[in-house]
């Protein structure tokens, strides 16, 4: 009788799970064992979305869900053509967890838990016969003369036909060693979601305020982007100044983290623009500080006209020229001074990682190592927050485990 055929899915995160449970539909006759390094699984599923679980965001126009990847926007064309975000709602669906949508596209599972995911998970890995060993680390991964793949772990060493390497992303180069040492490049490992530390302004003090159109650029790139805008006791956060980070992360990184930060209150307005808007009120005996405009908070109005020297007792029919000019240049271009940043939540994301153009994306199969398949973050896949980065783990990971052989 011949010897049962051996998958191995390396990492017990999103991407391994989902690319074991749909490698044991694929191959019924094969056992499936996921193998990993720490005494924790799915610890990402967890804490994404607050606990809530991020499955996936409401966007099923693939040329524009390609858009929130800063890196892999060209292969994820491919590989959500093969397994899209209705097939992720669909997936679910079938195993009786229905998503909801909210208002900015995110997707949920209706609980609003992310235990409704992760008891999916189990529950059809249990059914499958899935084995998953904890505390179990790869060391490296070798051809052997039979087609085979040597693995050799922290405990045994396995002969398997196929190996799907799902390990995630992490900050330090020492996780991909074993990559490394079967040939693969590894592109540099650099923070991809987080905020913007600014130590040396007041503007902390009025952490809670947002506003629901801002634009948040780095001075002297061309990185810009504009949306929802978050005042913290840090510095910024919110989506506009998270997708900043993430399209030019490696700006940031190659300025160690100290930048020129400019600030758009009222999201597009240009200066000009802007002059125009306020004149209207010139005529206005309120008070400026009392009359706040482009849905800006009334406190954080209050300290942009203290920031342009205006003082809290003018009416508008009293503002001359030179402080309109000023209140105008505030509003649109509010300089901040960076230096460093925070890591958004417990929701660590790098880009690096397996360079891109050594994996087939028809099949994810490692170009350089037969039968070695990639998924999720573990590649220099990296999505902007809101469910992008779960999508990108879906997808790889059920064209890997379609194709694992």
């Amino acid at each position: 009788m011949p010897a049962k055929k051996l998958i191995l899915i390396i990492g017990g995160g999103a991407s391994g799970f989902f690319a074991a449970i749909n490698a044991a539909a694929n191959f019924p006759e094969a056992k499936i064992i996921i193998l990993e390094k720490s005494n924790k699984i799915l610890s990402k599923v967890k804490v994404s979305g607050g606990g809530r679980c991020n499955v996936t965001h409401h966007c099923f126009e693939n040329g524009e869900l390609i858009k929130n990847y800063p890196r892999g926007e060209k292969e994820l064309r491919q590989v959500f053509s093969q397994f899209s975000v209705q097939d992720t709602i669909e997936w679910f669906l079938k195993r009786g967890v229905k998503l909801k949508t909210e208002p900015d596209g995110r997707m949920f599972p209706e609980s609003n838990s992310s235990e409704t995911i992760i008891n999916c998970f189990l529950l059809e890995a249990q059914k499958l016969n899935i084995d998953i060993n904890l505390s179990e680390e790869v060391l490296s991964i070798e051809k052997a003369q039979d087609d085979s793949l040597k693995v050799k772990s922290s405990k045994q060493t396995y002969m398997a036909d196929a190996v799907i390497c799902s390990i995630g992303g992490h900050n330090q180069e020492k996780n991909y060693q074993f990559l490394k040492q079967c040939g693969h490049t590894i592109d540099a490992l650099i923070p991809s979601l987080f905020t913007l530390n600014l130590p040396q302004s007041n503007i902390k003090e009025l952490m809670g305020l947002s506003v629901k159109n801002g634009t948040v650029k780095v001075n002297g790139t061309k990185h810009q982007y504009t949306g929802p805008v978050l005042i913290t006791h840090w510095g910024l956060s919110g989506p506009a100044v998270l997708k900043l980070s993430a399209f030019a992360a490696y700006d940031f990184f190659k300025l160690n983290y100290q930048a020129g930060i400019s600030v758009n209150w009222t999201g597009t307005l240009n200066e000009e623009l802007l002059k125009e808007e306020l004149s209207l009120q010139l005529g206005s005996k309120s008070l400026i500080v009392n009359t706040p405009l482009f849905e800006i908070p009334k406190r954080l109005w209050e300290y942009l006209i203290l920031r342009s020297d205006i003082p809290l007792s003018k009416p508008w029919i009293e503002l001359g020229k030179k402080q309109l000019n000023k209140l105008s240049q505030v509003l649109c271009n509010d300089g901040y001074d960076m230096h460093g940043k925070t890591t958004f939540k417990e929701e660590f994301v790098t880009s690096g990682g397996i360079n891109l153009k050594e994996v087939n994306f028809k099949t994810m199969e490692s170009k350089i190592v037969p039968h070695l398949f990639f998924c999720g973050e573990v590649l220099n896949i990296d999505g902007i927050t809101g469910g992008f980065n779960f999508q990108n783990a879906w997808s790889t990971a059920w064209i890997a485990a379609k194709l694992a052989s």
